[in-house]
């Protein structure tokens, strides 16, 4: 394939592409300057010398997304004529225009080829002179072809089962980062059609497949595999740091911030996206500052961006799976195998919803059963049923997020009533809601379907009895269990793994807990081993909100300074 110029960045890869296929160089020059004398400014020009290598030039056109408007072939050639190439090209560009180039001995093969190859048009060499021989049939085609032509994709494409857990992992990652992308479900004809020009199976050892839009094609993705591609850094650049955050939730970021900003070496380490539990929240409407309300990814944006200007390191994908005490410093082991140095840490790892105990969620997460809000789903849930369990602000901000797409919103709810657990300002809008519906005292008893979700079994404890309902969206929202497991007996966590920080680890004595090796007591943050420090919703004893999340990640870094100072 040739470029007739070397094109790279968004407004070439939003040009459509007329190629010309024509193996006689002279006669390929001509092309290809007649057509970027009349179409330059608003096309891009692309040219091969053989059926093949106009086949491959498609391919890649196609796996990078760009759109083809208008193929222009040669009748006589060599290796594979223009109606065999024609021909191919149908099934990788169907919706291009498709001109045969031929002499007039070969106007008999051009007029069967109209039946054959579905042809538009046939065009007599030469063409002289091209302002009435060759551009008006051209600009004619290529008005027909943008009254019907879709608009280019932003981003990648991201090819899979809907009812994959694989994709939906995929999908998740995709959306919490901010990253456009579209979704093919595996069994439609495009998803089938790109599939096929990257010479790929619709079987789960290839699946999910993303296709960047630089033309690399991505097999079994996972959300490393997508980070990398899309320039996110998921490997510390330095060997050392004055504080290591980990977690990159309103408690982490905040952290990340106000450590930056006043002149700390600052990584944050984050295992899925930025934002934690709170970027996956539809509307935030009680964080200080924004009257309208904010949605929670666009506040992780906002803060992720901010923490970037002041000079964050953020690597995203990127697991810790212990840290050790070395003298006065400490160390971050990651599942990689590599690690940092630092003299301080923050942990801010926040809280993941339990998981119902109901015989089928399990198997049906992914596939229709989700943790959490994924707001990515909400156009498909458009005109059905959608399920919530949970009776938080959570489980209420998701209710009034889906009741935009859904036909009808179900909050299940095991409680007698709402306003034990939610805001009051949001139990008034679900209450004020047409397609909003409440069922308190109830519980999940189980999950049933074949390929995804297809039923629910309610039990209403009032009356112990038993519904089956149709349901193909269950979003989950219950209780809080912290991920500390990974931080072994050194660190003091209470009964139901909350980090203990502060005053909270010392006994009736007021004594420190068995080890410390400080004369001092622990800081307010500060867990049971010295320099690492806990803040948000994985802390016993925090208020679980955004707001307070923030104040304690800035909180922390004030004792970080103390701590250093110390040293």
């Amino acid at each position: 394939m040739t470029l007739t110029a070397p094109e790279t960045g968004r407004e070439s890869h939003e040009r459509p592409v007329l190629l010309s296929v024509e193996d006689d160089p002279g006669v390929a020059r001509a092309i290809a300057r007649d057509l970027r004398r009349r179409y330059g400014d608003t096309h891009r020009v692309v040219r091969a010398e053989s059926g093949p290598e106009g086949l491959d030039a498609l391919r890649e056109l196609t796996v990078r997304g760009d759109r083809v408007a208008l193929l222009l072939a040669d009748h006589r050639m060599p290796a594979m004529t223009g109606i065999e190439f024609l021909e191919q090209a149908m099934d990788l560009v169907p919706d291009a225009k498709r001109v045969l180039l031929t002499a007039y001995a070969d106007t008999d093969a051009a007029i069967r080829a109209i039946n054959e190859v579905d042809l538009d048009r046939y065009l007599l060499k030469p063409w002289d002179p091209p302002e009435e021989r060759l551009y008006p049939p051209l600009d004619e085609l290529l008005k027909e072809w943008a009254a019907t032509s879709k608009a280019p994709t932003e981003g990648l494409t991201l090819v899979g089962h809907q009812w994959s857990a694989q994709t939906q992992l995929a999908k998740e990652f995709l959306a919490r980062n901010g990253i456009p992308y579209r979704h093919l479900d595996v069994r439609g004809e495009e998803a089938r059609r790109l599939l096929a020009v990257a010479r790929l199976d619709d079987t789960p050892d290839e699946l999910p497949v993303a296709f960047m839009p630089d033309g690399t094609v991505l097999a079994r993705c996972t959300p490393r595999d997508l980070a990398e591609r899309v320039g996110l850094s998921t490997a510390a650049g330095s060997p050392f740091y004055d504080v290591v955050v980990v977690g990159g939730g309103p408690a982490g970021l905040g952290s990340a911030v106000y450590a930056a900003s006043e002149g700390l070496r600052t990584l944050l380490v984050e295992r899925a996206a930025t934002g934690g539990q709170a970027g996956q929240s539809s509307r935030i409407e009680n964080y200080l500052g924004f009257p309208r309300g904010v949605s929670g990814a666009d506040l992780a944006q906002r803060a992720r961006d901010q923490a970037l200007r002041f000079g964050v390191e953020i690597v995203t994908t990127v697991e810790v799976t212990s840290l050790e005490s070395s003298g006065e410093g400490r160390k971050a082991h990651f599942a990689d195998g590599s690690e940092v140095a630092c003299h301080a840490v923050v942990l801010a790892t926040g809280v993941s919803y339990t998981t119902l105990p109901a015989p089928g969620v399990a198997e049906f997460t992914g596939r229709g059963v989700y943790q959490g809000a994924a707001a990515h789903e909400a156009h498909n849930c458009e005109g059905q049923d959608v399920y919530i369990v949970g009776a938080a602000n959570s489980a209420g901000q998701a209710a009034l997020f889906f009741a935009k797409y859904a036909s009808r919103v179900v909050i299940v709810a095991r409680g007698a009533d709402l306003r034990r657990s939610m805001s009051e300002y949001l139990v008034a809008r679900i209450e004020a809601s047409d397609n909003i519906v409440v069922r308190t005292c109830t519980e999940i008893e189980a999950a049933e379907g074949g390929e995804h979700l297809e039923r629910l079994r309610l039990r209403d404890n009032r009356n112990d009895t038993v519904e089956t309902v149709d349901a193909e969206w269950l979003f989950i929202f219950i209780g809080a269990k912290p991920r500390t497991s990974w931080l072994g007996e050194g660190v003091v966590r209470d009964e139901k793994g909350f980090l203990v920080t502060g005053p909270d680890l010392l006994d009736a004595q007021r004594r420190p807990p068995a080890g410390w090796p400080l004369d001092r007591d622990p800081y307010l943050l500060e867990t049971s081993v010295p320099g690492v420090f806990a803040a948000g919703d994985v802390r016993a004893t925090s208020i679980k909100r955004v707001a307070s999340a923030v104040g304690e990640g800035a909180l922390a870094v004030s004792l970080v300074h103390r701590y250093l100072e110390g040293l």
